[in-house]
């Protein structure tokens, strides 16, 4: 299994930015895939998830400013990002795996991982 992110940049608050992670070697209908973001000096954190049949969920502090939405066809997924804030600056990882409910955003619930693609924004 391999996932690759790509897609980040450099944007100006306010701006938007779109993600994709590319995945192989599993098919789109057996896992998920989770965003994660890990800004310098803090702990890795859940941004967002998709399940294999589309259903959605959000972190409270991208929710109404991020979708994510997935492409099974092409084996992809996408982290639209809109109205990007500072705060919003880090690396973000995409990552397969089939987390419970309760557990969605817990790094351990995720089996691969794929290399991190890095998001400023300047304010």
């Amino acid at each position: 299994v391999q996932l690759q992110a790509s897609g980040g940049g450099l944007v100006q608050a306010g701006g938007s930015l779109r993600l994709s992670c590319a995945a192989s070697g599993f098919r789109p209908g057996d896992l998920g895939i989770g965003w994660f973001r890990q800004a310098p000096g803090r702990e890795r954190e859940g941004v967002s998830y998709i399940r294999s049949g589309h259903s959605t969920y959000y972190a409270d502090s991208v929710r109404g400013r991020f979708t994510i939405s997935r492409d099974n066809a092409k084996n992809l997924v996408y982290l639209q990002m809109n109205s990007l804030r500072p705060e919003d600056t880090a690396v973000y990882y995409c990552a397969a795996g089939q987390p419970v409910a309760s557990a969605m955003f817990t790094s351990s619930m995720y089996y691969h991982w794929g290399q991190g693609t890095q998001v400023t924004v300047s304010s």
